[in-house]
């Protein structure tokens, strides 16, 4: 399922301005010099625009690829997730296949809002 998630990127700014959105792929830790680091491989969403769309009021994100097509992961630290996000797809005008299951969401479409309405904590952190 690879759910998605904020992730601080910048400490001093607020809101999504110091946020980005990442899916999780997988946990792990490693030890080095005795110390554990406990560690998330990500993909990076990148966003759409300098502020949350005009209509919804909410962010735009769409998944980061790096220069040659490929998933733009990254290894990053446990401590700097701070919540779960909820991602909505932008569906477009068409209907969805039958054959598109919701697991798959974060695969098919191009575009996703970050979905400050799913509760309170969401609404005050994605503005």
């Amino acid at each position: 399922r690879y759910d998605c998630a904020f992730v601080i990127t910048d400490p001093e700014l607020q809101g999504m301005r110091g946020m980005d959105i990442a899916r999780m792929f997988c946990f792990f830790s490693f030890k080095s010099e005795g110390i554990c680091y406990p560690c998330a491989l990500v993909q990076w969403f990148d966003r759409v625009g300098d502020g949350p769309d005009e209509s919804t009021g909410m962010w735009m994100v769409r998944p980061g690829f790096t220069g040659d097509h490929q998933r733009n992961l990254a290894v990053i630290h446990v401590d700097t997730i701070f919540r779960a996000a909820h991602l909505i797809p932008i569906y477009g005008r068409d209907f969805v296949p039958r054959e598109i299951a919701p697991c798959h969401s974060y695969d098919v479409f191009n575009g996703f809002y970050v979905n400050k309405f799913v509760d309170h904590h969401a609404f005050e952190i994605a503005y």
